[in-house]
């Protein structure tokens, strides 16, 4: 008899979730976006070892499981890179068997991060590095650009991510670097790379192989035209560790910030700066985002944030003009635009200080973001100094979140960002006069410390 033909079906993926459906559609029915379901041909999957006739017969797999105080923790259980604003994010180093998720826009420093990885950290283990974007003499090129000398670095120029596995299954090196996930492919299935099947299957075959060995996987991820991760959202939730770099293209600063990490800190940022050798570590970034700024300039104001434990101070820069147009003109770079447009609400309507017929810029320098509410305090000084032009003291900084009654209100780790201010040489701070009683003696003698109670206090402080 003849034998039956392997049987194939057509599905409709999302390409921004992943969702499979049987018919195309305009809409996906998971995310709700819109002309975004690919057509792709799968094969019939076999029946699997756990069906039905399995479990009757006995011959399914049983699971383990132990309990919590019998699982043993060893002291070495993480790597550390010696990249101290990487450890930092990564809370402290790589955890062994974990998966980190790399990703950021192009040409932002990904691929020369973990070269760099491979020239800092302990030279004794053994390291795999593959790519499926550069050849292995390219490879060889950019580490010989970087500095990387490491004996057991090992280069492997491949797309098949069974091949990589069979591998890694081998020879167990104790670190594997993928570079990039859009360039893996599994064989078996009929979509083209990059695809949502294959960058979720890929990430689950080397997911299950760094688990099963206790080897750490670090996945540089490509981004998509919205900025976000490309691939099905499950690639994020899968991986223990998501880490992007921010940054502009025409900016050597780049910030590298976690998404997601089960074993640290979301909070924390490492900063670093794109020079010819490389990514350079920015140990005080204060400093850098302070430098070349002007004195005795009106619309600038210097901000006190913190992320994650560091305070950082990073100039504000407001500009107010008269518009030629019927509706002024808003814009914001550094800072959330719909809360810019809920400050001058509050300016108008508490202070009576009217923005409706001018054109308001606002932009922080060194591009750094600031999501904290500790910024509204500065951001309105900014704007107020720009609006009456006239320079605030270059020796001031503040910190405050503003609420809707035109009240400024205490935000946490006062303490902490006065001390960090009157290190940099500050004079003035202006802070929630909630927030004194944080600052200790030792802290407020080398700093004067001003506590305002509404914006109304501070506008008639400073100006």
């Amino acid at each position: 008899m003849r034998p039956l033909a392997n049987k194939t079906k057509t599905i409709y993926v999302c390409s921004e979730c992943g969702n499979e459906s049987i018919g195309w559609m305009g809409k996906c029915p998971s995310c709700g976006a819109w002309n975004t379901l690919e057509e792709q041909v799968v094969a019939a999957k076999p029946a699997a070892a756990g069906s039905a006739s399995s479990f009757a017969s006995g011959a399914a797999h049983v699971a383990n499981a132990k309990p919590l105080h019998e699982i043993s923790v060893v002291d070495e259980h993480r790597y550390q890179t010696n990249i101290g604003e990487l450890d930092r994010v990564l809370g402290g180093g790589i955890v062994k068997g974990s998966v980190v998720l790399l990703s950021g826009d192009p040409g932002i420093g990904k691929s020369t991060i973990l070269l760099q990885i491979c020239a800092s950290i302990d030279q004794a283990l053994k390291l795999l590095y593959v790519s499926g974007e550069e050849s292995a003499v390219q490879l060889k090129l950019r580490a010989e650009r970087l500095g990387v000398h490491n004996e057991n670095l090992l280069i492997m120029a491949e797309n098949d991510t069974r091949a990589i596995a069979d591998y890694i299954q081998t020879f167990h090196p104790d670190l594997v670097m993928i570079d990039s996930i859009q360039t893996m492919r599994i064989d078996e299935l009929s979509s083209s790379a990059g695809s949502v099947v294959q960058v979720r299957e890929s990430t689950n075959l080397l997911l299950q192989i760094g688990k099963a060995l206790d080897i750490p996987i670090i996945i540089v991820g490509h981004v998509n035209k919205g900025g976000e991760i490309a691939g099905p959202k499950v690639l994020e939730h899968i991986v223990d560790t998501v880490l992007y770099f921010e940054g502009e293209r025409n900016q050597f600063n780049r910030i590298l910030r976690a998404i997601k990490n089960r074993y640290g800190s979301t909070n924390e940022i490492g900063v670093f700066e794109m020079c010819d050798n490389g990514l350079s570590e920015v140990k005080n970034p204060s400093l850098m985002l302070l430098s070349g700024r002007l004195k005795n300039t009106s619309g600038t104001c210097i901000a006190c944030v913190t992320e994650g434990t560091r305070p950082l101070l990073a100039e504000v820069q407001g500009l107010v003009a008269t518009t030629g147009f019927g509706n002024p003109r808003r814009m914001s770079t550094g800072f959330d635009y719909n809360r810019l447009n809920l400050l001058l609400a509050v300016l108008e309507k508490r202070i009576g200080l009217y923005f409706s017929n001018l054109d308001t810029y606002l932009n922080v320098v060194g591009g750094l973001r600031l999501d904290e509410p500790a910024a509204d305090l500065p951001v309105i000084l900014s704007l107020v100094s720009a609006l009456r032009d006239i320079p605030l003291a270059d020796d001031l900084v503040a910190f405050g979140e503003i609420g809707l009654s035109g009240e400024v209100r205490s935000v946490p780790r006062a303490a902490a960002r006065v001390a960090e201010c009157a290190r940099l040489g500050f004079k003035t701070c202006l802070l929630p006069k909630s927030c004194m009683k944080q600052i200790p003696a030792s802290v407020a003698s080398s700093i004067e410390i001003v506590g305002v109670r509404t914006v109304q206090d501070a506008i008639s402080r400073i100006c």
